[in-house]
């Protein structure tokens, strides 16, 4: 899995190669210079010592070796600059497919996952990356590069510490694979409950009122707490393990350095090696290890992406449930009609089981039956969320299954039964549905669905900020927006799901009103709770278990004293008890 994970980072790491091999360039560059600059401040030392040259003589050489210590500082910062470009471009593709696929799985998708969890693979998870694309993938370039080129400078200057070199340099690649594992699983333990977290703090603010209605909120508290606390408690173990490799690593280039040192001593005094060499060798010797001590700092930062990427990727690898169509759809007035149509939710039993119905054109025709009996799914199919298991849909005869998606949606208004507004202003809302439309367009759209009076009682009118969800609005002033919405938008297919429930009887009335206006001349679909919401249309199909069990218009309906009577007259006794 996480070798999976990491290729398919390594393939979309690679579309910011230009960036990459820049960072990478950057770094060979500026590691290369170590052995330039050893070799002059060597050169500088031995001549000042042992042959006596004053300070005129070696101005050069000092201004020369200054100029390598600016020019290696300039070439690690754009080496850190460059790698950053790098993943700042990784991370917003990332973000960007996740968006678009996120967004084409749907909502049937959607309403399955945690939105605390997507939340965090979206923002920490990819931000998770920038480390492994800015630091792990270049130092992973110098750790084979660098050393080796130290590696055969060494060798001709003193093989003996050469022979030092080799014996020490592979333990710390070697150390770190068999650490890895262990920081590997931490690492999976840790991300896995970042994610679990994120999603309970998130369904705690969500359902904050409902907590506390019914006393949980000191128990969703503490839950959280011992979350948080498993997440330190893991944290810290991953920290440990990471401080005590480096400690490790540290020991073991440390012995190697000081091993070194001791040789070049020893034979310096007993006329073994001259002090040049000596020196030169002793400069280059810490330096091997900077890119060993390098790789093992960022090692971590390995293993923390991968655990993101497994997640980002495995959202990534679902497969999309839409069939994508080309046609475009069909000119207004639109006729929908389904053959045998059945829908289902994953492997679940079939909430649809072979409905055929026709819904003509510029009509308003009403789904009624039981909560369970796929009225919401119907609607989510003409929506093109939820793909039949069987059968098919039709518009003028066109399989909705050729038809472009995206012009589709163009062509129909939805307004469900819970409408979403964002946080931000009234005209801001409205504009989803036509982002050009101007103020005098949306002034009609709110008159028509009876929205304009408390707008502009508000002291901002259409520019008064709303909170997430549509919070300072009632439930009543809500819909209407939603209504105003599918006014601006003037699309010939309408689908209400819905969306007269749970409000009062008042306001129920007057948007049943505003709702009528807004089908005239339109293709309406109109699943509705309540059925006084229903009498007026054109057709009513009544669905029970999946089924359509009764079809015809409110007075026929009524007559044949069957399903829709019952259900009609079991609301009417309700009614009166209450």
């Amino acid at each position: 899995m996480a070798e999976s994970a990491e290729r398919s980072l390594l393939a979309i790491a690679w579309t910011a190669r230009a960036a990459l091999i820049g960072a990478i360039g950057f770094g060979l560059a500026a590691g290369f210079l170590v052995i330039v600059q050893a070799t002059l401040l060597a050169r500088i030392i031995d001549r000042a010592i042992f042959h006596a040259a004053d300070l005129p003589a070696l101005a050069p050489a000092i201004a020369a070796l200054v100029g390598l210590f600016v020019l290696r500082a300039a070439l690690s910062w754009a080496g850190e600059v460059v790698g950053f470009e790098a993943a700042a471009h990784v991370k917003s593709t990332l973000r960007q497919r996740l968006a678009v696929h996120l967004l084409a799985l749907g909502p049937v998708h959607a309403v399955q996952e945690q939105s605390g969890d997507l939340a965090t693979t979206l923002l920490d998870g990819v931000e998770a990356l920038e480390p492994y694309i800015a630091r792990y993938l270049p130092q992973m370039a110098l750790l084979a590069m660098v050393p080796l080129a130290i590696f055969a400078a060494v060798v001709p200057l003193d093989w003996p510490s050469g022979l030092v070199l080799l014996g020490s340099g592979p333990l710390i690649p070697f150390f770190m694979v068999l650490v890895g594992a262990r920081a590997g699983a931490i690492n999976q333990r840790q991300w896995r409950q970042l994610l679990m977290m994120g999603g309970h703090f998130l369904d705690a603010v969500q359902g904050l009122t409902t907590l506390k209605l019914f006393g949980a909120a000191r128990a969703e508290i503490d839950l959280v707490g011992r979350i948080a606390d498993a997440y330190r408690r893991t944290t810290m173990e991953g920290l440990r393990v990471a401080f005590l490799t480096s400690a490790v690593l540290e020991f073991f280039a440390s012995l190697a350095i000081a091993l070194v040192a001791v040789l070049l001593g020893a034979r310096l005094l007993h006329g073994g090696i001259d002090f040049y060499p000596a020196l030169l060798v002793l400069l280059l010797v810490p330096e091997f290890f900077l890119p060993l001590r390098g790789f093992a700092a960022h090692y971590h930062a390995r293993m923390s992406a991968l655990a993101a990427a497994q997640r980002i990727f495995a959202l990534l690898d679902l497969p999309l449930p839409l069939t994508a169509g080309s046609r475009p759809p069909p000119a207004p007035p639109l006729a929908l009609s389904c053959q045998g149509l059945v829908l289902a939710y994953g492997m679940g039993a079939p909430v649809l089981r072979g409905l055929t119905c026709d819904i003509p054109a510029g009509r308003v025709t009403a789904l009624v039956g039981p909560s369970g009996a796929g009225k919401s799914s119907f609607a989510a199919a003409l929506l093109g969320f939820l793909v039949p298991h069987a059968g098919e849909l039709r518009v003028n005869g066109i399989p909705l299954a050729e038809i472009d998606r995206t012009a589709w949606w163009q062509s129909l208004a939805y307004v469900p039964q819970r409408p979403r507004l964002f946080a931000g202003s009234i005209a801001a809302n409205l504009r989803l549905a036509r982002p050009a439309a101007t103020m005098a367009a949306l002034r009609r759209a709110a008159a028509a669905a009876g929205a304009l009076d408390f707008i502009e009682s508000l002291p901002r009118g259409f520019e008064s900020e709303l909170g997430d969800g549509g919070a300072g609005l009632s439930g009543g002033q809500i819909q209407r927006l939603a209504l105003a919405r599918a006014f601006l938008k003037d699309a010939p297919l309408l689908i209400l799901d819905e969306a007269s429930a749970h409000l009062d009887l008042e306001t129920e009335a007057e948007l049943a009103a505003a709702i009528a206006a807004l089908a005239v001349g339109r293709t309406a679909v109109v699943i509705a709770h309540r059925l006084a919401t229903v009498e007026r249309a054109d057709q009513i199909l009544v669905i029970d278990r999946g089924r359509l069990v009764e079809a015809g218009t409110h007075a026929a309906l009524l007559a044949k004293g069957g399903v829709y009577a019952g259900m009609l007259a079991a609301r009417r006794d309700m009614a009166c008890a209450t």
